[in-house]
C-alpha cells in the first residue's frame, strides 16, 4: 500500500500544471487534487496514477498568471479582488506569500471568516478544496511545498470565484433541519433539469434567490444545536434529498453532502467562536441549492424508510465500486458519506452512494458533460 503522503504528492506533482476550471465558459471545476486526496484517504493511494491519466484527458484551461499584486493587511486591496476570476493567479501568489510566512492553521484562521460568506464559489468547490488540502496538511508531520501550494490555490479559487448569497442565516428557530426543509415551498420547473438546461435555470434561480418565497424565513427557521449536529443533519437529510431526486441532473445535489462534509474536517482548525456561524453559512447554502435545484420535495420525508427497504451493499463494497468507477464526484461523496455514517449511522448514506454510482457515468464512457 502506498502512503498516505507519498501518494498525495506523487498526485500533487502530476497534477500541478493544470489550471482552476476546464469547459468552454469555464463551468467546470479542476476536481484533480481533490479526488485524489480522497483516493489516498480511501487506502487506495495505488490507484492514483492510472487515475490521473484518465482524468488528465479532459483538457483544462492553463493555470492563471498573476497580474497585480494583492495586499492581505490592505482591505481596500484584497476585498474588490474577492469575486474576480480575472485575479485568481493574483490570490494564489497571495497565498502562497502568506503560507511561507505564517503556519498554514494561523492562514485558514485569518481567511475563513473573510470567505465563509461566499460558499457558492465554484458550486462550493472552493471551500471543499480549501478542506481537502487542510486535511492533507494535517495528516502529515512535515507537510511539503506541493502540500502548501495546494491549499494555497483552493483557497485562492474561493477567493477568485467568492460569491455571496443575500441575507443571514442564523439558528433561531423552532423546527428541527428535517422540519425546516420540509416547509420551504418550492417553485415548480419548467424542465427536467438536464445540462445545459440545468445551468440556464440554477442560474436563473440563484440570482433571483432572495425573491423566491421562503428563503428569507428558511434561513431563521431552524433550532440551535451544537455544530457537529447539526452538520450530521444536514449531511443526512441531503442524502435523502438526492435519493428523492432522481428526476434531475444527478451532480448538484452532491454537493449538499460533500460542503458540510468538508466543512466538518476544517472545524477543529477554526476557533470555536466560528464553528456556528460556518454551520450557518452551509444552512444557507442548503436552502438555495433547495431552492435553485428541486421543484417539489417528492419523497424527501420518506427517504429514510426507502433507504431502510433498499438493497445496497456494506460500504467496503461501495469504495471498491467507486474506485473502479472513477468519475470524480462519486469518489468524492462515496468517502464523505462513509465518513459521515461512521459518526451517526443512517441509511441513507449508503443507499445514496449506490444511487449516485449508478447514475453518474464512468468518465471511460466520455458521457462526463
Amino acid at each position: 500500500m502506498v502512503a498516505y503522503f507519498d501518494a498525495v504528492n506523487d498526485a500533487l506533482e502530476r497534477l500541478d500544471d493544470m489550471g482552476y476550471e476546464r469547459g468552454e465558459r469555464n463551468e467546470l471545476v479542476n476536481h484533480g487534487p481533490m479526488a485524489t486526496e480522497t483516493l489516498a484517504t480511501l487506502g487506495h493511494g495505488d490507484q492514483i496514477g492510472a487515475w490521473v491519466q484518465v482524468y488528465r484527458a479532459k483538457p483544462h484551461h492553463d493555470r492563471p498568471a498573476p497580474h497585480l499584486p494583492i495586499n492581505a493587511s490592505d482591505e481596500g486591496s484584497w476585498r474588490p479582488a474577492l469575486g474576480d476570476f480575472g485575479r485568481a493567479g493574483d490570490w494564489e501568489q497571495l497565498f502562497v506569500r502568506e503560507l511561507a510566512d505564517a503556519p498554514w492553521r494561523d492562514v485558514v484562521v485569518r481567511w475563513w471568516p473573510r470567505l465563509i460568506s461566499g460558499l457558492l464559489a465554484g458550486i462550493t468547490h472552493g471551500a471543499i478544496r480549501t478542506a481537502h488540502a487542510v486535511r492533507s496538511l494535517a495528516g502529515t508531520p512535515k507537510p511539503s511545498r506541493a502540500q502548501l501550494t495546494e491549499l494555497a490555490r483552493g483557497l485562492a479559487y474561493w477567493a477568485a470565484r467568492h460569491r455571496s448569497l443575500p441575507g443571514q442565516a442564523g439558528f433561531r428557530g423552532r423546527a428541527s433541519l428535517a422540519q425546516a426543509v420540509a416547509a420551504l415551498p418550492r417553485e415548480q420547473l419548467e424542465d427536467s433539469l438536464l445540462p445545459p438546461r440545468a445551468r440556464v435555470i440554477s442560474r436563473e434561480r440563484l440570482r433571483r434567490i432572495d425573491e423566491l418565497s421562503g428563503y428569507d424565513e428558511a434561513l431563521q427557521a431552524v433550532a440551535p444545536e451544537g455544530p457537529q449536529l447539526l452538520l450530521s443533519e444536514m449531511t443526512a437529510e441531503f442524502a435523502g434529498i438526492y435519493l428523492a431526486h432522481t428526476d434531475i441532473y444527478p451532480i448538484p445535489l452532491l454537493h449538499g453532502v460533500t460542503l458540510p462534509a468538508a466543512v466538518r474536517i476544517v472545524l477543529p482548525y477554526l476557533p470555536v467562536e466560528m464553528h456556528l456561524p460556518t454551520v450557518a453559512a452551509v444552512w444557507q447554502l442548503h436552502v438555495a441549492l433547495l431552492l435553485a435545484f428541486t421543484g417539489d420535495p417528492r419523497g424527501e420525508d420518506t427517504a429514510r424508510e426507502v433507504a431502510l427497504q433498499a438493497d445496497v451493499p456494506p460500504f467496503d463494497e461501495l469504495v471498491a465500486r467507486a474506485v473502479e468507477h472513477k468519475d470524480e464526484h462519486v469518489i468524492k461523496f462515496t468517502e464523505a458519506c462513509l465518513r459521515e455514517n461512521g459518526l451517526r449511522p443512517d441509511p441513507r448514506y449508503a443507499a445514496a452512494v449506490q444511487t449516485a454510482q449508478e447514475r453518474i457515468p464512468v468518465p471511460e464512457l466520455g458521457l462526463i458533460p
